[in-house]
């Protein structure tokens, strides 16, 4: 009775010093911490079964129970659970260190090797579920994230993302006023952010023409598709009216006749 007792007691004290620990990084400044807040619930809760399974050794140990006989049954029987369930603990490790790591985080815009494209919104022990621009919600098992090559376009600093517009000109243009208009249409557009400010770079003397990039900013990274659909047409259709030619590859054919 008085080492159940004792281990009632350290059982009780180890709890508080967990809750302690969970507290102080929760609380944590300029990310100085132990453990990231992400994962704090799952430390805290393998922290508590880890205690829970101590604590039933040690009393056990403390009645004189065989404990050898109750651990090879429960390794069996663990063993049985392993093989059968093989692909969903897979999935929860997967879980486990996808938490851990944080590649993403619930609200990431993130493209995965698999072709999906869209905003997180369920990160699970199991899977993880995003949200496309269709609307619909994928689920994708954890164990196939975790192999996967994973852009995730909000991370950094911010969301914004920069975008990149090739433009190709015909020899003998005027480089700087085709410039110029490229640079005029992003800062025209109100869905191009004003800051960083756009800019254009001669990128290549091609076989054909110049080419020339226009680099600018966009706010969140779903929009990329709707923004550049409009830099471009309106690219073409000035150029269209300022009399600038966009060229198209050309061969000349060389017929040789024999005498």
């Amino acid at each position: 009775m008085l080492k159940t007792v004792v281990v009632f007691y350290w059982v009780i004290s180890f709890f508080k010093a967990l809750n302690v620990i969970i507290k102080s990084n929760y609380q944590g400044n300029k990310g100085r911490t132990l453990v990231r807040k992400k994962t704090l619930p799952l430390v805290d809760n393998v922290g508590k079964i880890l205690i829970f399974i101590i604590a039933i050794y040690f009393l056990m140990l403390s009645w004189n129970i065989n404990v050898t006989a109750i651990g090879a049954s429960l390794g069996l029987f663990s063993l049985a659970i392993g093989l059968a369930a093989k692909d969903t603990l897979g999935n929860l490790f997967a879980g486990i260190f996808i938490m851990a790591d944080s590649p993403y985080k619930e609200g990431d815009y993130i493209n995965l090797d698999t072709g999906e494209r869209g905003y997180v919104t369920t990160i699970g022990l199991r899977s993880t579920r995003i949200m496309t621009r269709d609307d619909i919600e994928i689920t994708i098992p954890n164990s196939v994230i975790a192999t996967t090559k994973i852009v995730n376009e909000s991370g950094g600093p911010h969301e914004k993302e920069r975008v990149r517009v090739d433009v190709d000109i015909a020899y003998g243009s005027d480089l700087e006023k085709a410039k110029n208009i490229l640079n005029n249409i992003a800062l025209n557009s109100q869905n191009v952010c004003k800051d960083p400010e756009p800019r254009v770079r001669l990128r290549l003397l091609g076989e054909s023409g110049l080419r020339i990039q226009l680099l600018f900013w966009i706010e969140k990274p779903e929009l990329r598709g709707f923004v550049i659909d409009e830099i471009t047409s309106e690219i073409y259709n000035r150029f269209n009216s300022e009399n600038i030619d966009i060229p198209f590859p050309q061969r000349t054919l060389h017929i040789k006749k024999d005498t």
